[in-house]
């Protein structure tokens, strides 16, 4: 199975990679800047779950434009770039489209289904999803912060095709936990709660969820921002358990933890981020069936400034 990974930053790095050491015939499609750093060091991984070097020499890079000259495509496109550089990213893949191809996006929120199903077709288009907290340094490796790394694919009507089925053959046994999940979108908004309320958090409020555990009034806030973010998902059919619910709030209130969404750590860096995939059209959905949500409302019109500010810079 061909594999073209879309993004070669934390998570696409990551998991390609490992499928990379573990065999698997996997190209990259990077822009410049990110070829030039991956043909100096190769594509490093600072791991505790192992270190790994894919050499210069052994890596499969290609361009947007060497990718349309070439007039190949692929079986599975690995898609890991951020939100906001979609339109971009499906322009830059487009030419590796083929009547069988599958496009696995791991990116959060839910509208890019609708973005890719839109411009490829929904019969192209898989669900997934990925737990993983990684970070690239300013020489381009990539930093794999804690433990997770799982890797959760499936089809969105919840079939067991012969196609994912391959696919998960050929993830399998590559270095990262891998499920085919039976309810990939029952998951993805599970995770989207989740990662509304971890970035919502600790964007608005400025700290770490320890942090803010710890501050006045810290745990009321964030017991409530975890409440907007769940009755979106319920009202729109994907209710989370009582006992998912309690997981997630213990996770999130837990006055030592050091947990911070990646999406507040690029705005330390002062970087672009995924405000309007992942809280903004959250907050839309529950606008649109009469939830009121104004903490999630808050921390998105904060971002909302800082972007535009970004866009005016």
């Amino acid at each position: 199975m061909r594999i073209l990974v879309v993004g070669a930053g934390a998570v696409g790095g990551y998991f390609g990679a490992r499928l990379a050491a573990a065999g698997r015939d996997v190209t990259f499609l990077v822009r410049e800047r990110r070829a030039t750093q991956l043909r100096q060091i190769g594509l490093v991984l600072k791991s505790s779950s192992g270190d790994l070097t894919i050499a210069p020499a052994d890596l499969k890079l290609i361009s947007a434009q060497e990718l349309a000259a070439s007039k190949s495509t692929f079986d599975l496109i690995l898609l890991a770039t951020k939100a906001y550089a979609l339109d971009t990213a499906m322009d830059d893949f487009a030419p590796a489209i083929g009547a069988d191809t599958a496009i696995l996006p791991v990116l959060n929120g839910m509208r890019h289904l609708d973005m890719l199903s839109a411009r490829f077709g929904g019969e192209h288009v898989l669900g997934g999803s990925s737990r993983i907290v990684g970070d690239l340094d300013p020489d381009g490796r990539v930093l794999h912060i804690e433990h997770w790394q799982d890797l959760v694919f499936g089809e969105r009507d919840k079939s067991i095709t012969p196609r994912i089925e391959a696919i998960a053959k050929t993830l399998h046994g590559a270095g990262f936990e891998d499920q085919l999940s039976p309810d990939i979108l029952a998951f993805m908004w599970h995770k989207w709660m989740l990662l509304a309320s971890m970035a919502g958090l600790t964007c608005l409020l400025r700290g770490n969820i320890g942090e803010i555990a710890r501050a006045p009034f810290g745990v009321e806030t964030q017991r409530s921002f975890i409440a907007e973010c769940a009755a979106i998902a319920a009202a729109s059919g994907y209710p989370t358990s009582d006992k998912s619910l309690a997981t997630v709030t213990a996770r999130l209130t837990d006055p030592q933890s050091v947990l911070t969404a990646s999406m507040y750590r690029d705005l330390q860096k002062n970087s672009p981020v995924e405000a309007d995939h992942i809280l903004g059209d959250l907050l839309r959905r529950g606008n649109a069936m009469g939830l009121h949500s104004p903490l999630l409302q808050a921390a998105y019109v904060q971002l909302s400034v800082y972007m535009a500010g970004k866009e005016r810079s």
